[in-house]
């Protein structure tokens, strides 16, 4: 609004120079990409996105199975040994791991270290895992709604990008203008000579 009042304001001002006007329309261009540019392009990455994660969660949810695995006794010499390091550390403060026994789909027997969000496991218990087609532990599958919420994420965030991207082009373009009109007035002084009170000038 303001780069609009700022156009009808400097258009037929006998005082504005062409800075003046090239500023506003800056300004106006600006504000219609901000307006219009931004949504669509944030419109475009959402859907994309949208369309790419939904393939993925079809993916993983032909490919992903929930098996049933069975708590180990952390004493028994069959029974995997937790791998200690930082980063596992850092990821057992809220989910423990726990040796277990499952079968995946393809009908494997295995063993290894999986983690669980409970916290009061003991031997002979059982709790829901992912494996993949081997009977490998892989995360949950992505459900379309959580791709559906990436999606609106992935939008959202290159729309305020795109127009801050706007913004920041326009300040610089501003800038340099500013930068020019002062080199200029600049030029404009030097051939005046000491006029004006400048320094000098006897005044």
């Amino acid at each position: 609004m303001r780069a609009v009042v700022g156009l009808r304001r400097w258009r037929h001002n006998p005082l504005r120079r062409t800075t003046d006007l090239a500023e506003a329309w800056v300004a106006l261009v600006a504000l219609l990409l901000i307006c219009v540019a931004a949504p669509v392009t944030g419109l475009v990455a959402g859907t994309l996105t949208h369309t790419s994660l939904q393939q993925t969660a079809r993916w993983q949810q032909q490919h992903r199975h929930p098996v049933t695995a069975r708590v180990l006794d952390p004493g028994d010499d069959t029974a995997p040994r937790a791998a200690r390091d930082a980063e596992a550390t850092a990821e057992h403060r809220l989910r423990r791991p726990v040796p277990a026994r499952w079968t995946g789909p393809d009908g494997t027997p295995r063993t290894g270290v999986l983690t669980t969000a409970r916290q009061d496991t003991a031997p002979g218990d059982t709790f829901r895992v992912w494996t993949d087609d081997r009977g490998r532990p892989v995360d949950p599958p992505l459900t379309e709604a959580n791709a559906r919420d990436h999606a609106v994420l992935a939008g959202i965030g290159t729309a305020l990008l795109a127009a801050g991207f706007v913004e920041g082009v326009r300040r610089i373009v501003v800038w340099r203008m500013v930068q020019l009109r002062y080199a200029r007035l600049d030029r404009a002084w030097a051939r005046a000579g000491q006029d004006w009170g400048r320094a000098g000038a006897g005044s």
